[in-house]
């Protein structure tokens, strides 16, 4: 009771946060702002003295470039934290980047996090955030998050099924009644599909580059479907055989074979989800269609490619990248009415 009170004491004078904590990118909300923070989750580290060098956008462009004195880490891995002190560091980088009074009133956070999350993960995350200066954590799932951050009335006994592929997770889970009916979550989603374009260019051209390289050619030419006219890009790194640096022109077929693996992993996920919940839900889904969410939702054609596989309507927000971190921040603005959805 005593608690609860000074929690509410302090929520009149702290400045509450909704975080999207993603393995390739760290999105924060602020009550009454909207979104002020999307930078990588990227910190660079000095080996010598254990010191911050960089977090963010900053670091990132670090990465691979330093030398032996300084590493450059992605302290998450398939959404869940996988270097806890580095994450801690992160996060409270961040905090402070958006809120420098947050050490005199200690805000409140939501945390988005993968359907598959353990206990031990969440504890992770819980006390990642309290050591970062955070009051109190409450951890809601991301497609749930995602799904009231594209407006779907998650309230309702009707199901809803959301698609998010993350940079780490790849996340099918159906809504209702202010909770998941069902959800799965498989480990392969934005950083698989760019590994599987390093390990593709490796193979296939003798040629070993950079993860972010692969990144790159995916947002510039990946598709699921064949696209009209012909895309193609230049790729650079280390020729294998010869060992010097080159670059060769690839084209936007060469991309769709590079992810046809993992494209295949996230259909079978998705049809697998369609097969095991009740008459009832399929009907509902049948009739409000499919919801695709995260960076993943932007591979041309995807959403297409989903159609074709489950002949229903996928439908693809504004800006897919932004959903997550929307519905953690409209949780924190309705915390009263909408803590019911939150998992801890």
């Amino acid at each position: 009771m005593i608690r609860k009170l000074f929690n509410n004491i302090f929520s009149l004078f702290s400045t509450d946060i909704a975080m999207d904590l993603g393995t390739a990118n760290t999105l924060v909300y602020i009550t009454e702002k909207g979104i002020v923070l999307n930078e990588p989750s990227v910190v660079a580290v000095n080996v010598d003295d254990n010191t911050v060098e960089a977090v963010g956008i900053e670091a990132k462009k670090m990465f691979g470039r330093t030398h032996s004195r300084v590493n450059t880490v992605r302290p998450m891995k398939d959404g869940v934290i996988a270097d806890f002190d580095v994450t801690n560091r992160m996060i409270q980088y961040f905090i402070k980047k958006v809120l420098s009074q947050y050490r005199f009133f200690k805000p409140r956070m939501v945390v988005g996090v993968p359907t598959c999350i353990t206990q031990v993960e969440k504890k992770a995350v819980i006390d990642a955030s309290i050591m970062a200066g955070i009051r109190e954590v409450h951890l809601v799932e991301e497609p749930m998050a995602a799904a009231i951050g594209v407006g779907i009335p998650v309230h309702r006994p009707e199901g809803n099924m959301v698609i998010d592929i993350g940079g780490g997770t790849t996340d099918v889970a159906v809504i209702s009644l202010s909770a998941i009916a069902y959800g799965e979550s498989v480990r392969v989603a934005g950083d698989e599909i760019d590994e599987s374009i390093v390990r593709f260019m490796r193979l296939q051209h003798h040629l070993n580059i950079g993860v972010f390289e692969g990144e790159r050619a995916k947002k510039e030419i990946g598709s699921a479907f064949p696209q009209p006219g012909t895309l193609t890009t230049e790729v650079r790194g280390l020729n294998v055989k010869t060992g010097v640096p080159m670059s060769i022109i690839i084209g936007d077929e060469e991309i769709r074979e590079a992810l046809k693996e993992p494209l295949t992993t996230i259909i079978a996920v998705i049809m697998r989800a369609l097969e095991k919940i009740p008459p009832e839900l399929s009907a509902d889904i049948h009739s409000n269609g499919i919801y695709l969410t995260g960076g993943g939702a932007l591979i041309r054609g995807l959403d297409k490619m989903i159609e074709e596989k489950t002949t229903l309507k996928v439908f693809i927000p504004e800006d897919p990248l932004l959903s997550i971190v929307k519905g953690a921040g409209a949780v924190l603005d309705d915390f009263p009415n909408m803590k019911k959805v939150c998992i801890n």
